[in-house]
């Protein structure tokens, strides 16, 4: 099976070949598991390619972040292929600083799944192909709930997730009731924050483009955020991100974590996770309203417009987002640990379901995120976690920065939300939104 794998990745991305000349492609992706494990199988794209070498820049997702966004926008070339989201994709194609992707028939690129898709496209054309899709929901140990008596629903409110998280809390026996993000970030504790904004009915702004911070849904939203944190969380919670939170939920010391469906493959990885067979999955929280509770987001892999290696960098992302790369990885890494959230056939495939109980929750929420329908009240705006404007990443550093100052207790909620309305009304003035 695995020959024949092998075989069929040879064949993927033979769109662009032959290509003209050797070239170093130099990718610039963030250093998270599955990119990580892509860097080591790797040298089965170069094989198929002689004359192609990869030149890898792993990078801290928010120095990636910045880096890439700095580079594309001077149009420094300095890379080939860049990891980027739902976030830059539209926008970034809208400025022509991307190239559109145009996949051969055995890419199959109908099977990739609606909502990733979409969020990755600019006036219907891909700019960007998705290499691990994901959404957002609660992830659990569930020896911890049951012996405190406490059954979570499908889709528990942010209130129940507070009572269980008080329930399972014991630092003495270095658990911690709940872990979220708190590292400042548009995408990092900005992300799971603007899910609770919006169950408790909030949102980034009203109709007229005016910023809602100062308003009873977010101060709710962000009392609960601070006291969660200070009471039932790990100490230092304002440096955990996405990989801290990771690490800390594989050693058992995470009661709750809501945060990322992508984590799910390696909490369940016996070989990753010390609680593997303890963890459970339910839907993100909801409040008043279901609508924008889990977010939508895709690593995915695009080119530059300044990049001068276009034909090879394409043949590079339509092997590493293909289906056969998913086989590969399914077959030298196991099933359970394959890039997921981007696939109708990877949730069809039985081996996949058999080793990843996570399967139907992940599909369950990312199917049910939606960029449009995303508070309780109209929204001028797309997106979930984040709006879909070229403002959005000043606003969300800042916001992020004024809620890790809540947490750390620098500054009061309602001081943080003032600061926080003030810049983003200064930042849409400055763009002519009113």
């Amino acid at each position: 099976m695995l020959k024949k794998c092998l075989a069929s990745l040879a064949l993927a991305g033979s769109t662009y070949l032959p290509l003209a000349e050797a070239a170093e492609l130099v990718v610039a992706t963030v250093n998270n598991d599955h990119m990580i494990e892509m860097q080591k199988l790797s040298p089965e794209f170069e094989k198929a390619h002689p004359g192609t070498t990869l030149k890898w820049v792993t990078l801290e997702e928010g120095m990636l972040r910045q880096r890439v966004t700095t580079d594309i926008a001077t149009k420094g070339g300095q890379f080939d292929v860049m990891t980027i989201g739902v976030y830059e994709a539209p926008i970034w194609a809208s400025k022509g600083w991307l190239s559109a992707l145009d996949f051969g028939a055995d890419y199959d690129v109908d099977d990739l799944l609606p909502t990733v898709r979409g969020a990755l496209s600019y006036k219907g054309a891909m700019h960007a192909a998705p290499f691990y899709g994901e959404s957002s929901m609660v992830m659990y140990r569930k020896d911890l709930t049951e012996a405190a008596g406490i059954s979570l629903a499908q889709r528990p409110t942010w209130s129940e997730i507070e009572s269980a998280a008080a329930a399972i809390h014991n630092p003495e026996e270095g658990v911690y009731g709940i872990c979220l993000r708190g590292k400042a970030g548009w995408g990092e504790n900005i992300a799971v924050f603007s899910t609770m904004v919006n169950a408790f009915g909030g949102q980034w702004f009203g109709m007229d483009w005016k910023p809602q911070m100062q308003t009873p849904a977010w101060r709710d939203a962000l009392n609960l955020y601070v006291n969660l944190l200070q009471k039932y969380g790990p100490p230092g919670s304002t440096s955990n991100g996405f990989n801290e939170l990771l690490a800390l939920t594989s050693e058992g010391k995470c009661g709750i974590w809501v945060d990322a469906t992508i984590a799910a493959s390696s909490l369940t990885n016996p070989k990753k996770s010390k609680v593997a067979d303890k963890i459970a999955f339910a839907q993100a929280p909801k409040q008043v309203t279901e609508n924008g509770a889990n977010w939508l987001w895709s690593w995915a892999l695009a080119v530059p417009s300044s990049s001068n290696k276009k034909a090879e960098a394409k043949a590079f992302i339509e092997w590493a987002t293909s289906k056969q790369y998913i086989e590969l990885v399914g077959e030298t890494l196991g099933w359970g640990f394959v890039p997921t959230g981007t696939r109708q056939s990877t949730y069809e495939n039985p081996e996949f379901l058999k080793n990843a109980l996570f399967a139907s929750a992940e599909l369950q929420a990312i199917e049910s995120a939606d960029p449009k329908n995303n508070a309780m009240n109209p929204t001028p705006y797309e997106g979930i976690q984040f709006v879909a404007i070229p403002e959005f990443q000043a606003i969300g550093t800042t916001t992020g920065q004024m809620v890790a100052a809540a947490l750390a207790g620098s500054k009061t909620v309602d001081q943080a939300l003032q600061y926080s309305q003030r810049m983003a009304d200064r930042q849409m003035r400055r763009g002519r939104y009113y």
